[in-house]
C-alpha cells in the first residue's frame, strides 16, 4: 500500500501567522502519526516562512516514521539535511522566493550539479528523491544522478482532472511505468486531495509514497486532523 506523508509545512504557516507557538508543530507531527500518517514531511525555505530550521531539528526527535525533509539544496539547506539525517531528502528546484513549488528538475543541465548533491547524501545513509515532471528525458536523466527515487510533479494531473481525469493520467503513467523500468521508486505529490487521489494510485499503484500538505490541512478545518487523515489514507486503499 502507498504510504502517507503529511506535510505540516501549513500548520507553521498558520502559527507563524500570530507568533508563539500555537498551533505547535511538533505536537501536530506527533497527532499525525498517532492518527496513522506513514511520515512526516517539512519543506524549510530560506526565509523561514513556515517551517524553521529550528522545527526540523526538534521534529528529529519525535518522529517515529518516516521523516522526509524537501527543498532546494543551497549550502544551508545541504548542512541541515546532513545533520538532522533523515529517512529521505526530496531535491526541488524552488527558487528562495516561490510560493510553492512549481516544477520539476532539468536533470539532464542539472546532472552534475545533483549527481554531487545526492553522492553526498548517500554516503550519508540519507535516501534521495528528485522532484521532476513527465518528461521522458528528465526521468532518464534522474537515474544518472544515482538517485533512489523520484517524486512525479502532480500538479499537472491535479488541475486537468476533473477536465478529462484520463488524459490527466496518461502522461504519468507512461512517465511512472518509465521509471520502474529503469529501476527508480516512485513517489508523488502536489494537489493532490481527497477528489483525485484514488484514481491515481489506481492507476499507478506502485507509487511508493505521497506527500500531501496543503489539501489534507484545509480538510482538517472541516473533518478534524484524524478524521481527514483516515480519509486519506483510505483513498490509498486499492
Amino acid at each position: 500500500m502507498t504510504k502517507l506523508s503529511v506535510n505540516i509545512n501549513k500548520i507553521a504557516t498558520l502559527r507563524n501567522a500570530r507568533g508563539g507557538n500555537v498551533p505547535n508543530v511538533i505536537l501536530a507531527a506527533i497527532n499525525a502519526e498517532k492518527y496513522g500518517a506513514q511520515g512526516i514531511t517539512v519543506h524549510p525555505r530560506p526565509d523561514e516562512r513556515h517551517i524553521k530550521y529550528n522545527d526540523v531539528y526538534e521534529l528529529k526527535k519525535v518522529v517515529k516514521t518516516e521523516f522526509n525533509i524537501e527543498g532546494y539544496p543551497n549550502d544551508k539547506f545541504i548542512k541541515l539535511v546532513n545533520k538532522v539525517k533523515p529517512a529521505q531528502v526530496t531535491l526541488v528546484p524552488d527558487p528562495p522566493d516561490a510560493i510553492t513549488s512549481n516544477a520539476g528538475w532539468d536533470t539532464k543541465k542539472h546532472l552534475n550539479f545533483l549527481t554531487e548533491i545526492i553522492t553526498e547524501f548517500k554516503r550519508n545513509g540519507i535516501r534521495p528523491s528528485i522532484f521532476v515532471d513527465t518528461n521522458p528525458i528528465n526521468i532518464e536523466y534522474a537515474v544518472k544522478t544515482g538517485t533512489t527515487r523520484v517524486e512525479l510533479y502532480t500538479e499537472p494531473y491535479a488541475a486537468n482532472f476533473h477536465k478529462d481525469k484520463q488524459s490527466a493520467i496518461k502522461d504519468f503513467v507512461e512517465a511512472a511505468n518509465l521509471a520502474k523500468k529503469l529501476g527508480l521508486e516512485l513517489n508523488a505529490g502536489h494537489d493532490l486531495d481527497l477528489d483525485n487521489l484514488k484514481f491515481f494510485i489506481q492507476n499507478i499503484p506502485f507509487i511508493s509514497e505521497v506527500s500531501i500538505g496543503h489539501a489534507l490541512i484545509s480538510d482538517a478545518l472541516y473533518y478534524g486532523f484524524e478524521n481527514t487523515i483516515q480519509m486519506y489514507l483510505k483513498q490509498l486503499e486499492i
